[in-house]
């Protein structure tokens, strides 16, 4: 698996504490705080700052640069939904999603560009895996959609994005705590999805935060099931629902199952039974996804009457089943789906 992208410099939201104290040599102590603030609190530049010298600002911006540059943005359902595609330094692409709600603003980060677990529906698996985003790239996405949101907060995370978040475990860890510690989100409004790495969970289960944990579910018995997400081969269900447990068990929180409806695949009676089998025991609550299709899997997603009766299916057996609004369809927001347009067919008009 190729390396984490070195950052020779460090990028604004790479650069710790004392990296910021570093380039503040001979400033007045309070300084570090004032930058510290105004990244993290104030979400501004330090071009910015003017409690700052000018010559200063002038110089952390040069010094601290940004690692995103905006390749295409787009915006769907009247502006509630926004969709960046990113080049990063090295000419890696990477995607992020802002979506505005009546009750909440939520925002979709990658944890890597491209993603190696080849599930068979997911536009970004098709693409392949490329690196490992490093904590500064992730946490910049945050802070991308956050000024965009404004007037509104940016109240919740969903690590959904680009890549497998548990296989780039140490990296997204940090970029959580900044998130928690320095951009002031509750855990309980930051969400990790995972197509099942039972070594990641269990890492998160014993972590000092608890955050929310999403498993991209598919199917329900272990053949229908590696045959969607591969990484089923070397942790089949019976070892997912042990780590699942755990994770219930130890962090008091409800467990959501991700369950994308494929027409004719996994949008049966025996489907839904066999969904019912796995959720139950675990308490979990089911969103259920109308597929976004891909130009690399030729099916479609199921028919509006199959997810309203998969839906009841579930509720009879008792299970907690909602299905999720399916945003910017016409923005290509499924998981890699721009970055690969990007790729095939070069830059779209914005709008």
């Amino acid at each position: 698996m190729p390396p984490t992208y070195p950052v020779e410099v460090p990028t604004r939201y790479d650069a710790d504490r004392g990296e910021i104290a570093a380039a503040l040599v001979g400033q007045p102590t309070y300084r570090v705080e004032q930058v510290w603030r105004g990244l993290y609190q104030e979400l501004r530049d330090p071009s910015e700052l003017t409690t700052l010298p000018t010559e200063l600002r002038r110089d952390l911006t040069q010094r601290f640069p940004l690692a995103l540059e905006v390749a295409t943005e787009r915006t769907a359902d009247d502006g509630e939904t926004t969709k960046w595609l990113f080049k990063l330094a090295d000419g890696a692409l990477v995607e992020t999603v802002l979506m505005e709600y009546d009750d909440r603003v939520t925002a979709c980060l990658s944890s890597q560009a491209g993603c190696a677990m080849g599930c068979t529906f997911c536009a970004t698996g098709q693409g392949g895996f490329t690196r490992n985003l490093t904590t500064g790239e992730i946490v910049e996405q945050f802070v991308v959609a956050a000024r965009a949101a404004l007037p509104r907060r940016l109240s919740n995370v969903v690590f959904m994005g680009m890549g497998e978040p548990l296989a780039n475990y140490d990296r997204l860890y940090r970029a959580i705590e900044r998130l928690h510690d320095d951009l002031g989100l509750s855990a309980r409004r930051l969400t990790v999805s995972t197509v099942g790495v039972v070594p990641g969970i269990r890492r998160l289960t014993e972590a000092a935060l608890p955050v929310n944990l999403a498993v991209s579910l598919h199917a329900a018995n272990n053949e229908d099931r590696s045959a969607l997400v591969p990484l089923n081969r070397r942790y089949p269900l019976e070892a997912l629902a042990d780590a699942c447990q755990a994770y219930v068990e130890t962090t008091g929180r409800r467990l959501s199952l991700e369950w994308a409806l494929i027409d004719g695949v996994n949008d049966t009676v025996r489907a839904a039974e066999e969904l019912a089998s796995f959720a139950l025991p675990l308490r979990a609550h089911v969103n259920l996804i109308p597929l976004n299709p891909t130009p690399g899997y030729l099916v479609r997603g199921s028919a509006p009457e199959v997810v309203r009766s998969f839906t009841a299916a579930l509720r009879s057996a008792g299970v907690n089943a909602t299905v999720r609004r399916t945003r910017g369809v016409d923005i290509d927001a499924a998981c890699g789906q721009l970055a690969a347009t990007q790729v095939r067919l070069g830059p779209k008009p914005l709008g």
